[in-house]
């Protein structure tokens, strides 16, 4: 590929541009990072995934949200990644390992199509942490699962895990987007969260299926995130609000 070539594209309305760290001309800085996301006077994006090597997997794997921070994890960027990495031939392996800040992540190309490209990914998201001060969170209890707090104003009642990068699910019984584009931010910058936090208001609809909303910390209102809808299953199951097998409807699209 040339140099500084970008390749974008997007999981469920979550888009991505995928760069490679030995092909670029130039410093991804924080400043550089806000503008080639900003969709008035760059590419417009919900982040930036960058190759880099690991010397623990087989590819490593940055995550810029917008704001230039770095993220730990996400799921539909590993699956970009993934299929970045595959269908542009950096492996002819259908299995593989990323190397991400949130932990090394197995990737498996499921199909491919008659051209040869990936089809369908699975990426292994890692076992859910609740342990209180390891998402973290500042609560005192040993998990942070059904606490109230105040955000700009109104009462939340938060339920609080880690699936790599921290997560903090609002149980509603009507979503609202107005509602959660104002009082997101306020929880992501809440003091309870010192490395920030993604937000996410879940609507229980059966046993098997719920609808989510996703305020993503450093990225705002997002049309889908594999974390977050991860995350949420893994709130709504333990609060036995589901069974096992669970459909998470997003804007963007949905996840089972």
């Amino acid at each position: 590929m040339k140099e500084n070539t970008f390749v974008k594209t997007h999981g469920l309305g979550n888009e991505y541009i995928v760069l490679d760290s030995d092909n670029i001309s130039f410093q991804l800085t924080e400043k550089a990072i806000k503008r080639i996301c900003n969709v008035n006077f760059g590419i417009g994006s919900d982040g930036i995934l960058l190759k880099v090597p690991s010397d623990k997997a087989d590819f490593g794997l940055k995550i810029y949200n917008p704001d230039g921070s770095e993220a730990e994890k996400s799921g539909n960027g590993l699956r970009i990644f993934c299929k970045y990495i595959y269908d542009y031939n950096f492996t002819e392996n259908r299995q593989f390992t990323v190397e991400t800040k949130g932990g090394l992540v197995n990737a498996d190309i499921v199909e491919v199509t008659e051209a040869g490209k990936a089809k369908l990914i699975t990426v292994d998201m890692g076992q859910a942490i609740f342990n209180a001060k390891e998402i973290p969170t500042r609560f005192d209890s040993e998990e942070a699962i059904g606490k109230k707090l105040m955000a700009n104003g109104k009462e939340f009642e938060v339920n609080c895990v880690s699936m790599g990068n921290p997560h903090c699910v609002v149980l509603k019984e009507q979503l609202s987007i107005d509602e959660i584009k104002e009082y997101g931010r306020y929880l992501e910058h809440h003091e309870m969260f010192p490395n920030r936090i993604n937000v996410q208001f879940a609507k229980v609809i059966s046993r098997n299926e719920a609808e989510i909303l996703i305020w993503e910390r450093g990225a705002e209102f997002t049309l889908a995130s594999g974390t977050s809808s991860c995350a949420v299953a893994c709130v709504l199951r333990k609060r036995n609000l589901i069974d096992n097998k669970v459909k998470i409807k997003m804007l963007g699209g949905a996840t089972i």
